[in-house]
Order: structure tokens, then C-alpha cells, then sequence
């Protein structure tokens, strides 16, 4: 089986030599003895010419797209962005979305990192599908590709064979998610030990700073302050239509197409921000943060906050006060 690396002009130094390496050191720890590698790690370029990253250094390839007859994955790294653009401005993006597309449709798994989903987008890998994109850019994401099904926030997400991941640094869990895809969980679960990564994909919500969706969305910004003026009111979403002066179909609709979400996710989420501020500025007990948050009881509310965080309200406070030098 063959793993591709896309490099092209502009993209993330680190995500490009990252994948192709963390691939490699773990192709060595699959391989069993005295039966060959697994999988083949192969960069290229759309001409077989030397990459430059968006910080002017430059990396070799080892083929262009025509050399690539069939391949098992390809990963498609974030790239560096300047002046609004969505894209590199480099005539060679064109062909990439070209070659990806014909790629997918001879069976290869397409994964887009950080804002190299939009590249899977110029493709028209998104259309009718579910896929992400880092929290930053997903207003952009959905604007330019509308016909794509943006999750607001995920970490990863496989839409039919299409994986996309949100952050620059989330090459690592696409390369354990291809992985896993073509060797299976145990397979994954060791490249992740040897390279000494977590194999579930890292969360983006914990960095997003709250109200940053809400605030250029009128309908959004209301909903936000009366769930946050309910304090600890359990709010249910028929009551938060009635507040809004809408109807609750109506309040799903616009919840969809603003966010991705449901009417019930989007008070989860919000509740998740009210209790992890309260988890960041106070040393109030999980119990306490749970009434404080709008959540019926204690365990409904660790469940929540696992969810979207991927840790537990403990773990969080430590991780929380370790970032800011809190001891």
C-alpha cells in the first residue's frame, strides 16, 4: 500500500514533514519480522519539483501526481494563509483538487488537515458531506463550499472515505486515524505508544474562546445571552424558542445553519462554557459547577464535559491552571 504526503506551495512545513514522518517510524514498529512494511510513505508534488512552505523553506518530493497510479491514503497538510485568502494563490491548486478527486474515486481515503480541508472542498470531496475545519475558518468553510455539512468545532470527522481534522497540529491524528483505517485499532493503538501520541483525536472545544460563533450571528448572540441570563435554570429548547419569538422548527432550521447544530447541543455547548469558566476562576466543587451550569444532576454533567473536552472537569481545572502557571 502506498500513504501519500500532498505537498504544495504555502503549505505547513510541520504538517507535511510531520505526517510523512510519524508514517514512517511507525511502518518500521507494524512491520513484522521477516514479512515486508506494511505501507510505503511517498511525498509528492503536482509536478515532482521541490515544495516551498509558507515560511520560504524548501523540501523535496519524491514524485509527482502522474507517477501515482493507485493509492491506499493521502494527507493533505494545513498550509499558511495571508491577506483573507482561502487558498494559495498558486496555479498548481487546480491541479491537486483535480488529481485528489480522481484519487477518491479509485478508492483512496482523502484526509484534509486544518485548512487543507478547503483543498478537499476544491475538489468537491465536501459536497453533501459531514466534515470540519479549524474553529477559525469554519465561517469561511461553510460560505465557500455551501453545500458541504461543516461541524462547528469537531475534532475529526469520515464522511465516505473523506476525513477531515480541525487545528494545525491535527496531521497526527489523521496519520493514526489512516492507520487505523487500513491496519486496524491495535495497529493504530501501537503507532500511537512508539510515537507517544493519545490515540483519540485531540478536541478543539477547550480552545475556543466562548461566544466567539455567537458573535457575528445576530440570532446566535440572543440565543447565547438568554441561555446564559437563565443561569442555572434548567432551559429547556422549547422555552428558548419562545424566548427567541420563534418557533421551535424554526429555532432547529437557523441552530443548522448557522452552527451544525441542534437546539439540545447548542445549550450543551454553551453550558460546557459557562462551566468551564467557572472550572478556570473558581474553586467551586464539579457539584456545585453542575447546578451553576444548568444541568439536572452531577452525572449528567461529567458525561457533557467529557464530551466536549475530552477530559474530565478535574482534569481540566489541572490542565487550566498548568497553562497559566497556577500551581
Amino acid at each position: 500500500m502506498q500513504i501519500v504526503v500532498l505537498g504544495y506551495e504555502n503549505c505547513l512545513g510541520l504538517g507535511f514533514v510531520g505526517a510523512a514522518d510519524m508514517l514512517a517510524l511507525s511502518r518500521t514498529m507494524l512491520a513484522k519480522k521477516g514479512a515486508p512494511e506494511p505501507y510505503r510513505v511517498i511525498a509528492v508534488s503536482h509536478d515532482g519539483l521541490p515544495i516551498h512552505d509558507g515560511a520560504g523553506r524548501r523540501y523535496e518530493v519524491e514524485a509527482r501526481f502522474d507517477d501515482v497510479d493507485g493509492c491506499a491514503a493521502i494527507i493533505v497538510p494545513g498550509y499558511v494563509c495571508g491577506g483573507g485568502h482561502a487558498l494559495p494563490p498558486f496555479p498548481a491548486i487546480g491541479a491537486a483538487a483535480a488529481w485528489l478527486r480522481r484519487q477518491h474515486a479509485l478508492g483512496a481515503i482523502v484526509a484534509g488537515s486544518c485548512n487543507g480541508v478547503f483543498l478537499l472542498g476544491e475538489a468537491g470531496l465536501l459536497d453533501g458531506r459531514r466534515c470540519t475545519t479549524t474553529w477559525w475558518r469554519h465561517n469561511e468553510l461553510k460560505t465557500r463550499y455551501p453545500r458541504a455539512d461543516a461541524a462547528w468545532g469537531a475534532s475529526l470527522i469520515e464522511d465516505g472515505r473523506v476525513v477531515t481534522a480541525g487545528g494545525p497540529l491535527s496531521w497526527i491524528d489523521l496519520s493514526l486515524h489512516i492507520i487505523r483505517a487500513l491496519l486496524g485499532p491495535e495497529a493504530a493503538k501501537t503507532a500511537a505508544d512508539f510515537t507517544v501520541v493519545d490515540t483519540a483525536p485531540s478536541t478543539q472545544a477547550i480552545y475556543i474562546p466562548p461566544g466567539h460563533l455567537s458573535a457575528s450571528n445576530p440570532l446566535l448572540l440572543e440565543a447565547e445571552h438568554i441561555v446564559r441570563q437563565a443561569g442555572d435554570a434548567q432551559l429547556t429548547t422549547i422555552e428558548l424558542a419562545r424566548a427567541l419569538g420563534v418557533s421551535e422548527r424554526t429555532l432547529h432550521r437557523r441552530l443548522k445553519e448557522a452552527t451544525g447544530e441542534t437546539p439540545k447541543h447548542f445549550l450543551d455547548r454553551l453550558r460546557f462554557d459557562t462551566a468551564r469558566t467557572l472550572l478556570e476562576t473558581t474553586r467551586n466543587s464539579v457539584k456545585q459547577l453542575a447546578a451553576a451550569s444548568g444541568y439536572a444532576d452531577e452525572t449528567s454533567f461529567r458525561r457533557a464535559f467529557r464530551r466536549y473536552s475530552g477530559m474530565t472537569p478535574g482534569a481540566y481545572r489541572s490542565w487550566s491552571q498548568a497553562r497559566r502557571g497556577i500551581k
